[in-house]
């Protein structure tokens, strides 16, 4: 959903880029403007939207910027931009992956996220209408079967259906070989479980999830056993395919109690300073330690990744 652009009571605007919206079976290319909060007044927009069209730029010369912040609003809502917020590009890759790659007859994984949420929403979406039938799915978590319910999506497991025809979820982390870091939203050992039997995995994110290095914008997680649990963390830090890493562990909270799975184990979340440089080395020492359940690398497992960006939406296919 979009609406021109306007001001808040803080006037926060931001900068400018092409993007694309799904809607109507087919790609729209718009206008974008991203709001940015630490920006102080639309008169800002001609300093920091540099690629903006030759036309929009004239719009906010230095004597419009020094008009009142009024006048800048009224130019602002004239250019009839359409504005996108974060969740807008969610849901714009989440409905592309559904329209794209799923279709009647199949046994389709919901992912968990806020990326995964549009998915679940926009396949729910379709059968209602009719418009895709004899669909079965398996959830990845109890927030995602809650939803997914609520939607009417016929739900069923991987002992009765041990074959998916497509798995489609978010990522923490994407890597040029769409290798991937994931949960952080606390799902990892089911995503995992229910995506490794997926034909074909399609990857959702925004381009700030692209990464030259996996493991350096925040927590790797590590889901392990609650007995004896610091026992494995003090393990974790002794792996040697993180050795020249810097790495640290905590374990994760919520609410100031430790944070509990689906599966009611805890996750121990380890940073990095530097990139992992042997990721199959490390998917090997983490799953061999007595204590982890699961790990947060996903191996070659991704087929397709769809990302949302400053470009728009592109498709990134497995080399």
């Amino acid at each position: 959903m979009t609406s021109s652009i306007r001001s808040s009571s803080s006037s926060r605007c931001g900068f400018a880029f092409y993007s694309c919206r799904y809607g109507k079976n087919k790609l729209q290319q718009t206008l974008v403007c991203c709001y940015k909060s630490n920006l102080q007044s639309s008169a800002l927009i001609g300093k920091t939207c540099s690629f903006l069209p030759s036309y929009s730029q004239s719009s906010f010369s230095s004597s419009t910027r020094k008009s009142q912040p009024q006048e800048n609003d009224a130019i602002a809502r004239k250019l009839h931009m359409q504005v996108t917020s974060t969740d807008e590009l969610k849901k714009a890759v989440g409905y592309k992956a559904v329209d794209d790659h799923i279709q009647s007859g199949m046994v389709v994984g919901l992912g968990t996220g806020s990326t995964a949420y549009y998915a679940v929403e926009r396949l729910g979406q379709k059968i209602k209408n009719g418009q895709v039938v004899d669909i079965v799915a398996i959830p990845t978590s109890t927030k995602t079967e809650q939803q997914a319910k609520s939607w009417g999506i016929p739900l069923v497991t991987l002992d009765t259906h041990p074959a998916l025809d497509v798995a489609i979820d978010g990522a923490d982390e994407v890597d040029s070989q769409l290798n991937l870091v994931k949960g952080r939203g606390g799902a990892l050992l089911r995503e995992k479980m229910v995506e490794v039997e997926a034909r074909k995995l399609v990857i959702i994110v925004d381009e700030s999830k692209l990464v030259s290095g996996l493991g350096i914008t925040g927590a790797m997680p590590v889901e392990v056993t609650p007995f004896c649990w610091k026992r494995t963390m003090r393990r974790l830090l002794d792996i040697e395919a993180f050795q020249g890493c810097q790495v640290s562990a905590k374990i994760r909270q919520e609410n100031d109690q430790i944070y509990i799975t689906d599966n009611h184990n805890y996750i121990v979340d380890l940073f990095f300073q530097k990139p992992i440089p042997d990721l199959m080395l490390a998917a090997r020492q983490l799953i061999d330690i007595v204590g982890v359940v699961e790990h947060g690398l996903f191996l070659n497992m991704a087929d397709i990744c769809i990302v949302s960006g400053k470009d728009g939406i592109r498709v990134i296919e497995k080399k």
